[in-house]
C-alpha cells in the first residue's frame, strides 16, 4: 500500500497528543509548556512531518531558463526585479518550527528517537539554508527559537556565508550519523543526508571559483575554506554515496526506455534502485500536482524546451549533431532522428505515443511555442487536471553528475572517475563513452568559445572567463551537457547558471524550431498537417493545419519570413553581473533591524545609506 502523504500523517498523527478522555486535563493550546510536548516517538514525529513541506510541490516541471521556457519571461530573465518591502524569499517560519524540535524534544526519554530526530531537524535546517544562501548568499544564523521577550536577537546582522555554510555541513555530518540506513522512497535516510550535501558542496565550490573575487563573496573571511575543500568533500560524500548505498541507475526497459520510466511510473516505490528520496502523491487523500495541466493545457505557461538544449544532444553514435553540415537549419523530424535517446524520452518526438495511447501524437503548438513540446511527469488524459505521479526529488544520477563535475572543477579528474559517473547515465541510454583527453583536446565550439561566437551568438554560447583558462575545459563543457540532457526539466538549470557566473545567458535569444519558409507543415512527419505560418490568412479546407499563426504577430522567424521560431522576439532582457546573481533583502526586513541586516550588492533601497 502506497504510503500516506506526509501532511496528512501529520494531521493524524496529531490526533495522538490527547486521547478524549484527556480533553478536560489538557493544556490550553497557547501554553505549549516543556513537560506538554515531544514525549515520545509518535509525538516527535507527529510534528516533525510538517518539514517535509519545505520541498518543491509541483514546481519541478515548470522551468524558466535558457533550455526551458515558457510564455511569459520571469522578471528574474528580463532584470526587472524590484526589493519588496516584505517575502521575496525572506521567511523563516520553517526554521522556527525546527529549532523547537531541536529545543524540546529532550522532553522524550529514548535517546535512540532523540537522536533519529535531531538528525531529521539537522538535516532540514541545512536544506532551508542551503535555499536561503542560493537566493540571498550571506544570512543570519539561528539556532534556537527567539522568545517574545528576545525581540532584539531579530536585529541580528547577517552571519559570513563562511560561517553559515559550516554549520550546513556540520549538520549534515550529524544528519548522515545518525539517519536510519534502511532505505525509504518518501521518508529522509542517511543517504538523502549525503545526497544533499553532494548537492550543497558542488554549489559552494564552484560559485566560489567562479565569483571569486567580485563582489557576492566580499564578506568572506581570509580563513574561509577555498572553493577546492568543498569541491573535495562533494567528491568523497558522492563517491561514498555511489559505492556503499546500494543503489544504481534505473535500467528497466533498456535504452529506449529506462530513462522515460523514471518520469513515468506513478509510484516511486518502483524505482527504488535509483530514486533517493521521492514527493509522495496520492489521489486517495486528493494531494495532487498539476503536471498533466501544464503540459497539455495550453493556459498554464505553455513550456517549450529550446533549440539551444536540442541541439546539445549528441548524435546516437556520440559524435555532435552541431558539427553535422547544415544542421542550423534542419526541420524537426530530420533533426531529431538517430539522437541521443534521452531526447526522445524528453519531448515529442516522432512516433511520440503518450502514456496509455495507442495514438501516435505531434507537437501541439497550441501548448508549446518552441515546437519542443516536454513530456516529463506526463500520464495519460485522465491526469490532465489533477496529476499524482511522484515526483523525484534525490537521485542516483544527479550524485553521479555531481561527483564528475566537482572532480574536473577541482582539476582531479581522470578516466575513472568519468567510468563511475557520467560513462553509467551514457550506458543506460546505450550511449558511446565520454573520452577526457578527447573532450580536452577539441571543446565543442557549439559549447564554448573565445572571441566571437561563431554562431554569431544566435544559440546563446557565452562562457564565464573563468572557465575559458581551464585545462579542463572540454571535459568541463561536456559534463555540463551531460547535466542538462540528464537533469532536463527537474529544477536545477537556474542555480547552475548562477553558480557558474552564467547569468548573461539570459540576454541571448531563444529560439523554437527552425521553417524554411511560410507554410503549412507536418511537424513530426506523419502525414497530417500540425502547424501552418500564414502572412494574410489561414488556409482553409483539406490544406488547413491544426494550428496556424500569422507571422509577426503570433509568431516570429528569426530571418523575418524564415528560420527558427524566435521566442519572445519583442521582449527586451537585462542581466546585472554585478547584482543579479543574487536576490534583494526586503526594505521591511532592514527597517526592522535598524539597517543592522545589509543589502545584497547592487541592489538601492535607499535605506541606512
Amino acid at each position: 500500500m502506497k504510503k500516506i502523504l506526509f501532511p496528512i500523517l501529520f494531521v493524524l498523527a496529531g490526533f495522538a497528543f490527547t486521547g478524549c478522555d484527556d480533553l478536560l486535563d489538557a493544556v490550553p493550546r497557547d501554553k505549549m509548556t516543556e513537560p506538554s510536548f515531544f514525549r515520545d516517538e509518535s509525538q516527535i514525529r507527529a510534528f516533525a512531518m510538517v518539514f517535509y513541506e519545505n520541498f518543491p510541490t509541483g514546481d519541478l516541471y515548470e522551468a524558466n531558463d535558457d533550455h526551458y521556457t515558457q510564455n511569459n519571461l520571469t522578471n528574474e530573465e528580463m532584470g526587472l526585479r524590484t526589493i519588496p518591502s516584505s517575502g521575496g524569499g525572506w521567511s523563516w517560519g520553517a526554521l522556527r518550527n525546527i529549532n523547537t524540535l531541536l529545543e524540546d524534544m529532550n522532553n522524550c526519554p529514548d535517546a535512540a528517537v532523540r537522536a533519529k530526530y535531531g538528525a531529521l531537524a539537522r538535516f532540514f535546517r541545512a536544506y532551508v539554508y542551503f535555499e536561503k544562501v542560493k537566493r540571498f548568499g550571506d544570512v543570519p544564523w539561528y539556532d534556537s527559537t527567539i522568545g517574545s521577550s528576545e525581540t532584539e536577537k531579530l536585529k541580528k546582522p547577517r552571519d559570513s556565508r563562511e560561517l553559515v555554510m559550516q554549520n550546513i555541513l556540520g549538520d549534515l555530518d550529524y544528519a548522515i550519523e545518525n539517519l536510519p540506513t534502511a532505505k525509504s522512497t518518501y521518508e529522509i535516510t542517511k543517504w538523502t543526508a549525503m545526497a544533499l550535501k553532494s548537492r550543497v558542496c558542488l554549489f559552494e565550490g564552484t560559485f566560489r571559483k567562479y565569483h571569486a573575487g567580485d563582489v557576492f563573496l566580499q564578506t568572506l573571511p581570509a580563513d574561509a575554506k577555498p572553493y577546492s575543500w568543498y569541491l573535495d568533500e562533494c567528491a568523497k560524500v558522492s563517491l561514498e554515496l555511489i559505492q556503499t548505498g546500494g543503489y544504481s541507475l534505473h535500467t528497466d526497459g533498456g535504452p529506449a526506455k529506462s530513462y522515460y520510466n523514471l518520469f513515468h511510473t506513478m509510484e516511486a516505490t518502483s524505482l527504488t534502485d535509483e530514486v533517493i528520496l521521492a514527493r509522495d502523491f496520492n489521489q486517495a487523500y486528493g494531494v495532487n500536482h498539476y503536471s498533466g495541466a501544464v503540459m497539455t493545457g495550453g493556459s498554464r505557461g505553455c513550456p517549450s524546451m529550446t533549440r539551444k538544449l536540442a541541439a546539445s544532444y549528441l548524435m546516437k553514435d556520440g559524435t555532435r549533431f552541431t558539427d553535422k553540415a547544415g544542421w542550423e537549419t534542419m526541420q524537426f523530424a530530420e533533426e531529431t532522428q538517430n539522437r541521443d535517446p534521452r531526447l526522445s524520452q524528453s519531448i515529442r518526438t516522432p512516433g511520440y505515443k503518450r502514456v496509455g495511447e495507442d495514438k501516435v501524437t505531434s507537437p501541439d503548438f497550441l501548448v508549446t511555442f518552441s515546437g519542443y513540446h516536454p513530456d516529463k511527469y506526463l500520464m495519460g488524459p485522465e491526469d490532465d487536471t489533477y496529476s499524482y505521479i511522484d515526483l523525484i526529488l534525490f537521485r542516483l544520477g544527479e550524485v553521479m553528475l555531481n561527483y564528475a563535475e566537482a572532480k574536473a572543477e577541482a582539476g582531479t579528474l581522470t578516466q575513472s572517475d568519468l567510468e563511475l559517473s557520467i560513462n553509467q547515465l551514457r550506458s543506460r541510454v546505450g550511449m558511446p563513452k565520454l573520452d577526457m583527453a578527447a573532450a580536452n583536446t577539441n571543446p565543442d565550439p557549439f559549447l564554448f568559445y573565445e572571441g566571437s561566437d561563431p554562431a554569431g551568438n544566435r544559440w546563446g554560447a557565452y562562457q564565464c572567463p573563468v572557465l575559458l583558462a581551464d585545462a579542463n575545459k572540454g571535459v568541463i563543457l561536456e559534463i555540463r551537457r551531460e547535466r542538462a540532457v540528464e537533469l532536463a526539466q527537474e529544477g536545477y538549470r537556474y542555480y547552475d547558471l548562477m553558480r557558474w557566473k552564467e547569468g548573461k545567458l539570459f540576454e541571448c535569444p531563444f529560439y523554437g524550431i527552425y521553417l524554411p519558409a511560410v507554410g503549412v507543415y507536418d511537424i513530426d512527419g506523419n502525414g497530417t498537417k500540425d502547424f501552418e505560418v500564414f502572412t494574410e490568412s489561414a488556409s482553409t479546407g483539406d490544406a488547413a493545419a491544426k494550428i496556424a499563426k500569422k507571422l509577426n504577430d503570433a509568431v516570429f522567424l528569426s530571418d523575418t519570413d524564415k528560420g527558427c521560431i524566435s521566442l519572445h522576439h519583442t521582449t527586451t532582457r537585462h542581466w546585472d553581473e554585478n547584482k543579479d546573481y543574487l536576490y534583494p533583502i526586503p526594505t521591511d526586513e532592514r527597517n526592522l533591524t535598524g539597517g543592522a541586516l545589509t543589502q545584497n550588492p547592487g541592489w538601492k533601497d535607499g535605506l541606512f545609506q
